[in-house]
């Protein structure tokens, strides 16, 4: 059950076949699942009703006062951002677990990974893969959020170098005016990009790379068979890409690129986007379903045990 309202049926007209639950109310749970919001100035901040205000803010906050504080439910927080203070009260509270998509998370965090379907990495055909006539040297889909500098020292020197696109919401773009940015594309648009997209560079924000966490960038890529470039700055890189695919500089990842080039639609090719799709193993989902069921237990017995104490 989703604890709030169904906006894509209310803003949309699109119940998604009713196959999902929404209650903006205050039902009876058995736990409760969070992934954890922040205040976004003018967005999240302002007053319900007002224009642009979104109210997950909100609502997370009614949530865990309502459900964790005072009926002491367990409580399992997904920092799925790397929002949560270090510092915050919600990781001393018994009832409450705190995990996040890392592999290295913050002393105390449970690791929960992006998920990708059990299904697509078992139906992954590398030899397909390896056929698929891949045109565009480099692509990248993905938002700027925090990822100028890296965008700056890897991207953008291949990109003055080889045919690329760029797809997502890159709202400042001034210094880069040799890059073709194609902004926002739909969902179902990715994989056509990707198929078509010889690598792209895993571009992430600093406090992602050290914490070793990954998005679902990196499935959306290597399941379409395009490979994937990551600066050495990622923590735990190697488990990750293949150490033929990690890079250290812009330089690198234009020799790396003239390489993949040369051995396009090969077995080598192949042979590649196998391992690459081997590495995906640590995000599988049902590895991931284990580790949240494991949390849950945590919660509820911490929670049993502060209702005892109470």
């Amino acid at each position: 059950m989703f604890l709030q309202a169904d906006r894509d049926r209310l803003e949309s007209g699109d119940a998604l076949g009713g196959v999902y639950t929404f209650d903006a109310g205050i039902p009876d749970i058995d736990a409760l699942f969070l992934e954890w919001r922040w205040p976004i100035e003018g967005r999240n901040t302002t007053a319900c009703g007002t224009g642009g205000h979104t109210c997950d803010l909100h609502r997370q906050a009614e949530l865990l006062q309502h459900y964790t504080v005072r009926r002491r439910t367990p409580t399992v927080i997904w920092d799925k951002d790397r929002q949560l203070r270090e510092d915050s009260i919600w990781r001393r509270i018994r009832n409450v677990e705190v995990c996040e998509a890392a592999l290295m998370p913050t002393p105390g965090a449970h690791r929960l990974l992006f998920p990708v379907d059990d299904a697509l990495l078992d139906g992954a055909d590398p030899l397909a893969l390896a056929s698929e006539d891949r045109k565009t040297p480099l692509g990248y889909v993905g938002n700027q959020y925090d990822r100028d500098d890296e965008f700056d020292r890897f991207f953008a020197p291949a990109a003055a170098r080889f045919e690329h696109r760029v797809g997502g919401k890159w709202t400042s773009t001034e210094r880069w005016p040799h890059v073709t940015f194609l902004g926002r594309i739909p969902f179902n648009a990715v994989s056509r990009l990707y198929r078509s997209t010889l690598a792209t560079v895993l571009l992430l924000p600093e406090r992602y790379a050290a914490a070793g966490q990954m998005t679902q960038r990196i499935f959306e890529a290597v399941l379409a068979g395009c490979l994937p470039l990551a600066p050495v700055g990622i923590r735990h890189v190697e488990r990750i890409v293949p150490e033929d695919l990690v890079v250290k500089t812009g330089g690198q990842v234009i020799r790396r690129i003239d390489d993949l080039q040369k051995t396009a639609g090969s077995r080598q090719h192949a042979e590649l986007i196998s391992e690459c799709i081997g590495r995906l193993e640590l995000f599988r989902l049902s590895h991931q379903v284990k580790a949240l069921e494991s949390v849950l237990k945590m919660a509820t017995a911490a929670a049993l045990s502060r209702q005892g104490a109470a």
